[in-house]
């Protein structure tokens, strides 16, 4: 029993067991895909998979399924890692009717490619953004695409990772935001924080990085970025907080998504560089005069600064934000969710909308044929009357509660198309999957094992 070969094949057989007891809970019916991206010190990529489904009993259930390894981050490759775990379990790709990836990891720009090779698939295989996951960490992470835009938050975590300022609660990561609103109000105490650490600092790298800091921090790029950054996650601070919201209101936050690419849209169109760094008490440069590029000084750059500051930093980063919002929240994945809030129990049913829900159907074209969608549009009228007469159902708030009322009542046979309905809109996902930092020092197999027997065991 002390052989390590023994104890992997003992957890190997339990990790089975697990996985079995998933795969039956599914049985043929579909389910949402959960992917999330994690790559360890050693930059060894692996990815997380979950599986989102409803059981007999109505309720959602989100079990892990594994840990896959991936050589390379290509489409073809993530779509290659998911097909052989399908096809391993016996599981079909065609089934799959809700899917969630990790895209403000380092793979997000491959997810794409991915997410069209899985819809050749299965055309009802809906891409929907993660509600828990924090939008400003992707507004960040799309912004560094711009060169300069990632040099800016590098500095920053030089400073706050090297303790050059005390890192309060207010200015953890998480919340972007909050650290460039602490920034700017701290901006001249830190100055004055790190000339001293420039002189009177304990050791050389302490002093030579203060020096790096202060000449970054007194560069006119410096300030320009710091207040794009603060406007961009200005604007998009109440979309995030809105959409982690545990009991959010889905067409409210519909509402405001649209709202924010529409402000998003109008500011870029604006671009008046000029009364932004105006308006911000940014030093202005002269405007007019050629660009300077201090990467590669020798060379000319034949643009002027309004030309770089206003059409490569400004706008381009504008467009780069207004890009992963459209592609975010695609015209057919809104509609999707607000069609999907026609079924909220909520207020007796109160946003019950017969044509949203034939509309939500003829999303699904693999899961209802023409004449059960006709079908549909009859029983939708008697359903609304039979479950709102019922008292049962007054006091329901959520979908996931409301399903399982619906399988206890025998509900779910009595109005059985749109039990499908709901059993769909519950697969699509609203979490990620876990991920973890560690270099990874065992077999991808005993890796994904032990997570699987770990994770079945909690929630046993």
């Amino acid at each position: 029993m002390i052989s390590s070969k023994i104890q992997k094949d003992i957890v190997h057989s339990f990790a089975e067991e697990v996985r079995q007891a998933i795969l039956e809970e599914i049985g043929h019916g579909v389910f949402g895909l959960l992917v999330d991206e994690s790559a360890d010190v050693s930059h060894k990529e692996q990815m997380g998979v979950v599986f989102r489904f409803v059981d007999k009993r109505g309720a959602i259930k989100e079990r892990f399924i594994g840990v896959v390894h991936v050589k390379e981050t290509s489409s073809l490759t993530l779509k290659s890692a998911i097909v052989d775990l399908f096809a391993r379990y016996g599981m079909s790709i065609t089934k799959v009717r809700g899917k969630v990836y990790d895209r403000a990891s380092n793979m997000r720009g491959d997810f794409n490619g991915l997410r069209s090779l899985v819809a050749r698939e299965s055309s009802s295989a809906y891409y929907v953004h993660c509600f828990a996951h924090n939008l400003q960490l992707v507004v960040v992470s799309v912004a560094k695409k711009n060169f300069d835009i990632a040099d800016f938050f590098d500095m920053i975590s030089t400073l706050l990772n090297e303790r050059f300022l005390s890192r309060s609660a207010t200015t953890r990561w998480g919340s972007h935001h909050k650290t460039m609103l602490r920034l700017e109000e701290l901006f001249s105490t830190t100055i004055t924080v790190l000339e001293y650490i420039q002189a009177e600092g304990w050791e050389d790298l302490q002093k030579r990085q203060a020096c790096g800091l202060l000449k970054y921090f007194h560069t006119f790029d410096c300030v320009f970025y710091l207040h794009l950054m603060l406007l961009i996650l200005g604007l998009t601070a109440n979309l995030s907080l809105t959409l982690q919201q545990k009991d959010q209101d889905i067409l409210n936050a519909m509402s405001l998504i649209e709202s924010t690419k529409r402000q998003l849209q109008k500011l870029r169109d604006d671009a008046k560089v000029a009364s932004f760094c105006k308006k911000h008490n940014v030093g202005m440069l002269i405007m007019e005069e050629d660009f300077f590029d201090l990467r590669n000084p020798r060379k000319r750059t034949n643009i002027s600064n309004m030309h770089h500051y206003k059409v490569n930093c400004f706008c381009t980063v504008l467009d780069l934000q207004i890009q992963e919002f459209n592609d975010r929240f695609t015209e057919i994945t809104t509609d999707l969710i607000i069609c999907m809030a026609a079924l909220s129990p909520v207020d007796s049913f109160h946003g019950f909308d017969k044509e949203k829900l034939v509309r939500l159907a003829n999303l699904y074209p693999d899961d209802f044929s023409y004449g059960e969608i006709l079908s549909l549009k009859q029983q939708l009228d008697i359903y609304i009357d039979n479950i709102r007469r019922d008292e049962r159902f007054n006091s329901v708030e959520n979908l996931g509660d409301f399903s399982c009322l619906m399988v206890k009542t025998q509900k779910h046979l009595a109005h059985p198309l749109v039990y499908r309905l709901l059993k769909l809109v519950l697969t699509l996902p609203v979490a990620t999957a876990m991920k973890t930092d560690a270099h990874n020092r065992i077999g991808d197999q005993f890796l994904s094992d032990c997570m699987i027997c770990f994770i079945g065991n909690a929630r046993a």
